[in-house]
C-alpha cells in the first residue's frame, strides 16, 4: 500500500530498544516523516524504542536525534565514575529534566489523532512479566522513563498506575507478537541489531541478576534475557502464516554501542537508519 493512502487494519510499527544504538531508530523514523510514510494503526515501543516513537508520533522532526546527540552524549547522562560510586550509571533522572528543558515532547500531538494505538512496554517487578501500559497524556512521559529504566544501570523502579516496572526489554524486548495478539497482521519491525542477531547470556545478565535477587521473578527474567530476546527474534523471522513480517536493520553491527557517546559514531548509525528507512519506504510502495 503507497504512502498517503487509506491505513489498513491491523498493521503495526514496532521500535526495539537498545540504548545509544536507538539513534538507528531515530533515523529511521526520521527519514519516514519527510516522506509523509505512516501507513501504521498500532505503535508498539520498548524503551529508546518507545521514546523514538513518542517523538514520531508527535511529529517532532530530528527532536530524537537532538537528543541524542546534545543531551545524551554529557557526562551528566552517563557517568561510570559516579556508577563506581553506587551512583547510577545511566542517570534517566537527569536526562528527563534536561530534555523537558532543552527540547520537550509535545505531549498532546501524539493523542491529537485518536485512531493511532500506541503502547509502551514495561517489565513488572513483581512478576517479572511484560506489561503493556496505554499511556496518555499524563503519564505519557514517566511511562517512557519506566521502559527505559535498565537493571543495574538506573538502580531504581518506577512506579506507573500502581506497577513497579523496570526496562520493557527484559521481558518483551522485540513485542511483534504483542502486536499479532493484538490484531496486526502486518508488522514492520525496527531493529537496532542485525536481522538474524541472537543474545547470548554474559557477566551483565548474572551480575543483574544479582543485583536484583531481592525480587526473584525480576531477577529471573534478568538473567533469563538471551533465551527470551532469542524466542522474539524467532517470531520476527518466523511469523504466524496469516502474518507478514518485515525488519528494517541494520546490516552489520552498528557502531554505536548501549553507551556510547563518540559523536561520530552515533552520526554514523544515524545516517545509516535514515538510508535504511528511505530504502523500506521505496519497497513498500
Amino acid at each position: 500500500m503507497a504512502s498517503g493512502g487509506k491505513k489498513k487494519h491491523g498493521t503495526a510499527l514496532v521500535a526495539e530498544g537498545g540504548g545509544m544504538r536507538g539513534i538507528f531508530c531515530a533515523g529511521v523514523l526520521d527519514a519516514f516523516m519527510e516522506r509523509k510514510f505512516d501507513p501504521f494503526d498500532m505503535y508498539i515501543g520498548v524503551s529508546a524504542g518507545a521514546c523514538n516513537l513518542a517523538s514520531h508520533l508527535a511529529g517532532q522532526h530530528e527532536r530524537n536525534f537532538r537528543i541524542y546527540t546534545r543531551i545524551m552524549t554529557k557526562p551528566e547522562f552517563i557517568s561510570p565514575r559516579k556508577f563506581i560510586s553506587g551512583s547510577r550509571l545511566m542517570d534517566l533522572d537527569y536526562l528527563w529534566s534536561a530534555i523537558d528543558v532543552e527540547d520537550p515532547l509535545a505531549v498532546k500531538e501524539i493523542y491529537r489523532d485518536r485512531t493511532r494505538d500506541f503502547t509502551v512496554v514495561g517489565t513488572s517487578v513483581e512478576t517479572g512479566h511484560a506489561v503493556y501500559l496505554k499511556p496518555g497524556p499524563d503519564d505519557c512521559s514517566e511511562s517512557l522513563k519506566a521502559s527505559s529504566a535498565v537493571p543495574l544501570l538506573y538502580r531504581g523502579f518506577l512506579e506507573i498506575n500502581g506497577i513497579r516496572l523496570v526496562d520493557g526489554g527484559v521481558a518483551d524486548p522485540i513485542p511483534a507478537q504483542e502486536a499479532y495478539r493484538r490484531g496486526a497482521r502486518r508488522i514492520v519491525v525496527i531493529r537496532t541489531r542485525p536481522p538474524q542477531y541472537r543474545k547470548t547470556k554474559g557477566l551483565e545478565n548474572y551480575i543483574s541478576s544479582f543485583a536484583t535477587r531481592r525480587w526473584p521473578e525480576l531477577s529471573l527474567a534478568v538473567k533469563n534475557q538471551a533465551d527470551t530476546y532469542g524466542r522474539c527474534v524467532e517470531f520476527v523471522l518466523n511469523p504466524p502464516a496469516d502474518a507478514e513480517i518485515v525488519q528494517v536493520a541494520p546490516d552489520e553491527p552498528l557502531k554505536s554501542g548501549r553507551t556510547t557517546q563518540e559523536l561520530d559514531k552515533l552520526l554514523s548509525d544515524y545516517h545509516q537508519g535514515r538510508e535504511h528507512g528511505e530504502r523500506f519506504v521505496r519497497r513498500w510502495t
